[in-house]
């Protein structure tokens, strides 16, 4: 496409998208969008009021009835016709994604492919909301199951997959016959708002989808999640604030799915394949420069091949191209802001005053933006900070071990469970591994585990339920029992 701007856009909304219209902010206010490249106004969104949530909950309202009584197969094929219309408009998405986030274009077209996916994915789930006929075991009665929409959702999603994240929501909530409202990361909201204008293209009914940019992000979402009329949260972000969420919820009974925080353990047993898991690696660290949920945090390496292996990551990562997201030539591109970068700088510096060693990276370039340089460490001390945070960023910390009990062991020490890599050239030894760490996935020689068709979620503090898969859409249904005889 070339050098692009938000003027190539012509249909990209910039206010609140509810009940099918583009409105203001009910008391005017609107907030900036910066370019991670530069730290310049990419241009201004309307941000959303506690009065703007309630009109958006009312859009979906009175969408429901209508919604839910649409046969599966047209919902399935608004679907299909969503999924039809990214892929046709990839290219101008891929480009918004790498202006307002900051990642690389190859990422970008990747996040954009697999945000697709998605209502590709959910178009075809759409007609297989199955029930159950079963007689009781004592013959009195059936026992007859149907599967129910859970109703009105509020989606609220994270800035590092602007697309991928509110597909992963919207599309099993509208093939299930619910209506939303989806709150974007203030960081990423053009990306978000796009998505709700392809959505009316594709046939969506007015207040189906409602798409509400906000600064004042907890107060808009309390506001929803205690209007009795909503009933399912589905959240992607961190811990912390998931936490705070799910007791906004309980006040309502709210129904939760929660995709949070990971830390996630890479481990190189010594007989790895070590060029297969240095490929892993830059795919499980690197993939929107770390910037992920999923990222490889911590790397678990066989002291037998830790010194080979962390100078060719080392190599790898030294050859990465910095950049602005959107040049062609970048590999990585800036974080999402400054806090981001600053955050990323001080674990390092902190592991660093710990008795870590630099093999490449290890500080921020001196260039306008919010980067940070590709960062391999070996010999990071058990007991650095950097070991127990999400580091959301291009930093590799390398720790040693000699015994694949302990290597466990150091893997499941976390509050977080959400997915861990495995390297080892015995498969029966990699499914044993994997069967004792404790996490919602597992990459067994894989850097890469994300898919529409599976579930994707954690365990421990990582989060509640799943997305992707046919668990995706259950997510967004409820089963009414009724008894009968005949």
């Amino acid at each position: 496409m070339g050098d692009f701007s938000l003027d190539q856009l012509t249909d990209l909304p910039l206010d609140l998208c509810i009940g099918g219209k583009l409105v203001p902010a009910s008391d005017g206010g609107r907030f900036d969008v910066l370019d991670p490249a530069t730290g310049a106004v990419l241009t201004t969104v309307a941000s959303a009021s506690v009065d703007d949530a309630i009109a958006a909950v009312d859009a979906a309202d009175a969408a429901a009835a209508g919604w839910v009584a649409t046969p599966p197969r047209e919902r399935s094929e608004i679907l299909r016709r969503a999924f039809e219309l990214m892929t046709a408009r990839a290219d101008e998405i891929a480009h918004l994604i790498s202006l307002e986030n900051g990642k690389a274009l190859p990422d970008a077209r990747g996040e954009t492919a697999y945000a697709a996916e998605f209502f590709r994915w959910y178009a075809e789930e759409a007609v297989r909301a199955s029930g159950q006929v079963m007689t009781a075991p004592s013959g009195a009665n059936k026992i007859v199951v149907l599967q129910q929409p859970v109703g009105i959702c509020v989606l609220v999603t994270p800035w590092n997959f602007p697309a991928a994240m509110a597909t992963r929501k919207i599309g099993p909530a509208l093939a299930a016959g619910c209506t939303v409202i989806l709150k974007p990361a203030s960081d990423t909201p053009l990306t978000a708002l796009l998505m709700a204008k392809i959505l009316e293209d594709a046939g969506v009914p007015a207040g189906v989808v409602n798409v509400l940019p906000a600064r004042r992000s907890g107060a808009v979402v309390s506001a929803m999640l205690h209007d009795p009329r909503v009933r399912k949260l589905s959240f992607t972000g961190s811990t912390e604030v998931g936490r705070v969420l799910l007791k906004e919820a309980a006040d309502q009974v709210v129904n939760c799915s929660m995709e949070l925080g990971g830390n996630a353990p890479f481990v190189v047993l010594d007989d790895a394949d070590l060029d297969a898991a240095v490929d892993g690696a830059m795919i499980a660290k690197m993939r929107n420069a770390g910037e992920a949920c999923t990222a490889a945090n911590r790397f678990y390496v066989h002291e037998a091949v830790a010194a080979d292996f962390s100078q060719r990551l080392g190599d790898r990562m030294a050859a990465l191209r910095v950049g602005p997201g959107t040049a062609d030539d970048t590999e990585v591109g800036p974080l999402v802001n400054e806090e981001a970068a600053a955050s990323v700088h001080e674990l390092v510096e902190g592991a660093v005053a710990a008795g870590a060693r630099v093999v490449t990276g290890g500080k921020r370039p001196d260039r306008e933006g919010f980067y940070y340089e590709p960062t391999v460490l070996l010999d990071v001390p058990l007991g650095a900070e950097i070991l127990g945070e999400e580091i959301f960023g291009p930093v590799a910390p390398i720790i040693t071990f000699s015994d694949e009990a302990d290597a466990i062991r150091m893997a499941n020490d976390t509050e977080y469970g959400l997915v861990s890599y495995v390297y080892t050239r015995d498969l029966a030894r990699g499914l044993r591994v994997s069967e004792q760490l404790d996490s919602g996935m597992v990459g067994l020689n894989r850097g890469l585990v994300s898919d529409p068709a599976a579930p994707f979620g954690g365990t421990k503090q990582s989060g509640i339920g799943r997305e992707g898969g046919h668990e995706g859409m259950l997510d967004y249904l409820e089963s009414k029992y009724v008894a009968v005889s005949w």
